[in-house]
């Protein structure tokens, strides 16, 4: 991009020492006028910070959003819907956000009249990946700016040396080299880097903020309920919830039985193996206990087809194809199959643990009279398993016959 046509720039701006720079960076490389975004996608950060910061680098068009609803009910939700589990443990918290803060950031740039939308990921990560392909899926000619991938600051102490030249004030706990990275919002909190690099030590304690030790958690158990229609949680033990607070309190719920902690060596997109601390303490209560209502009301063909196409789907988010085509069909194939995942499931958590205790739903297709081990005459003949398990057989033994043949 020829730097020299760039007028204005919208900026994911969260007022920490990598986007204060970033920021000056650009005012100061292309000479043109920056608007900042800030999402509250329920991080549990003040985000006047960030504004106070915006202003005293010279922004004039600050945007603050409460996203908090708007990313659990049109992406947390339709996501859990599908039980995703990227490389079958990983909920995805980090990379279900991107996709609405780029699609904030395109819109943004279209009111404003930016020439161009700017991010503050790495050319190390995912989330690059994750912006782009979302904000090119919703406006094919939209300009990116990616600093990480342009100058040549290349650490921490450079930003900060940058910093302290731009006379940008730098909070005394980021000066220097942080012990790790963090990510958080509604969904989860991960927290990378530094301590975390080496797959052999464990996390130390001071790495995990969203849960307690689950042997510190209480030793007595607790009893909760969770209302289900159509596939999405609407209560909790009985009290209707938003979708934001709903997931708010499995939060609350999660963090005080120490549910939902991840160490995970996992693959990226860009080809690199990364370590990362994950804590989806509301995120596990939900998925466990959706996996729990539609064990009574998905039939066999249709739960086994979905967690085929699981895999798949946790992937494409995983990568940042959120607006792509195949995901929307895979999302239309998940939700069709949600028509009658209505009902409650009971859970009991313990000590970093969550079990499904009881489900029931109008819906249910579990017979009590077909399984009983009780008098079952006139729902089910056992003597129809006879046939049915000689034709499973026919060809097994065929290839019985033919091997004792050559045998």
């Amino acid at each position: 991009m020829e730097r020299g046509r760039v007028r204005k720039v919208v900026l994911a701006f969260s007022g920490g020492l990598d986007t204060s720079v970033i920021l000056k960076w650009l005012q100061v490389t292309y000479g043109c006028e920056v608007v900042t975004f800030t999402a509250d996608l329920g991080q549990g950060e003040e985000l006047e910070p960030a504004r106070a910061r915006a202003q005293l680098l010279g922004v004039r068009q600050i945007f603050i959003e409460d996203l908090r609803e708007e990313f659990v009910r049109d992406f947390v939700m339709p996501m859990m819907r599908a039980n995703a589990l990227y490389e079958g443990q990983y909920l995805l918290g980090t990379a279900i956000a991107r996709p609405l803060i780029a699609k904030r950031l395109v819109e943004i740039a279209h009111a404003v009249g930016a020439d161009a939308i700017a991010h503050g990921a790495t050319g190390k990560g995912n989330d690059q990946v994750r912006f782009e392909l979302s904000a090119y899926a919703l406006d094919p000619d939209i300009r990116v700016i990616a600093p990480w991938r342009e100058w040549d600051l290349s650490s921490r102490e450079a930003l900060v040396q940058f910093a302290e030249a731009h006379q940008i004030p730098i909070p005394r706990d980021r000066r220097g080299e942080a012990p790790f990275s963090t990510d958080a919002n509604l969904l989860h909190t991960s927290s990378e880097g530094k301590v975390l690099e080496d797959p052999w030590e464990e996390v130390p304690a001071h790495v995990y903020s969203r849960t307690v030790d689950p042997e510190a958690a209480p030793d007595r158990p607790e009893i909760v309920t969770i209302d289900f229609e159509g596939g999405d949680p609407v209560a909790v033990n009985g009290e209707a919830l938003s979708p934001a607070a709903l997931l708010a309190r499995l939060n609350e719920l999660g963090r005080t039985h120490g549910i939902g902690r991840l160490d995970l060596v996992e693959n990226r997109f860009v080809g690199l193996k990364s370590r990362g601390l994950y804590e989806t303490p509301g995120g596990t209560i939900w998925h466990a206990a959706h996996r729990g209502i539609e064990s009574i009301t998905l039939d066999r063909g249709a739960a086994h087809l979905k967690d085929e196409l699981m895999p798949r789907y946790a992937e494409l988010v995983y990568n940042g194809f959120w607006f792509a085509p195949e995901r929307e069909m895979l999302q239309a194939a998940i939700d069709h199959s949600q028509r009658f995942v209505t009902g409650t499931v009971r859970l009991k958590l313990y000590k970093g643990s969550v079990q499904v205790t009881g489900r029931k739903s109008p819906h249910s297709l579990y017979s009590l009279r077909h399984v009983t081990f009780e008098d079952d005459r006139g729902a089910y003949d056992q003597k129809d398993a006879e046939g049915f398990i000689r034709l499973q057989a026919l060809r097994l033994r065929l290839l019985a016959e033919r091997a004792r043949r050559q045998g």
